[in-house]
């Protein structure tokens, strides 16, 4: 089936704007884990439908990539062309959010080249919204052929992904988009 008849597809027009919304932080979730969804899968179709047209994400430099990208066809297009090198998954595992911004701890899992297992690169994102869309997104992460997390840190306890389980509490399903049979 195309992608754009896949039933489990839900129209943008159904998610809530988070400015004007009652529950911004459920608003902002469902817009965020959309997005994410889209790029782990590299569906540019399901991307580009979470952003306003004049979206820019800024990366944190140095870093891979770190400059940053703008529209939302180049950047929906550049997340399909990640997804696909990298074989990632984008997991959210909290957000803080206002009716204005909302803020996300994710991991990215991925297989670094040669390496005999996917890693775990942590990091937070923060996001505005203009007409309901992401309009910008400010990254916070170092992308190393490792894992990068908090020292000590109860990831497990706390419901993020771990290891062998690329989901978490809060974004239950995110193991059922992007790369098959690395899990």
């Amino acid at each position: 089936m195309p992608a754009r008849l896949r039933p489990e597809r839900r129209p943008v027009a159904a998610l809530a704007d988070p400015r004007t919304a009652s529950d911004p932080t459920a608003a902002w979730t469902a817009l965020i884990t959309r997005y994410y969804d889209g790029c782990s899968a590299g569906d540019v179709d399901r991307v580009r439908e979470t952003l306003h047209p004049d979206v820019v994400h800024w990366f944190l430099a140095p870093n891979t990539g770190s400059a940053a990208v703008a529209g939302a066809e180049h950047l929906a297009r550049y997340w399909r062309k990640v997804a696909r090198t990298l074989q990632a998954r984008w997991v959210v595992e909290s957000i803080c959010a206002t009716p204005e911004q909302a803020v996300v701890e994710w991991t990215m899992w991925w297989q670094p080249e040669g390496a005999p297992a996917r890693v775990a690169t942590r990091g937070t994102e923060w996001f505005t919204c203009a007409d309901g869309l992401i309009r910008e997104i400010r990254s916070y992460h170092q992308l190393r052929p490792v894992t990068t997390e908090l020292d000590g840190f109860p990831y497990a306890e706390r419901g993020y992904s771990v290891p062998g389980s690329e989901h978490s509490r809060l974004h239950a399903d995110a193991d059922s988009h992007g790369p098959a049979d690395v899990t």
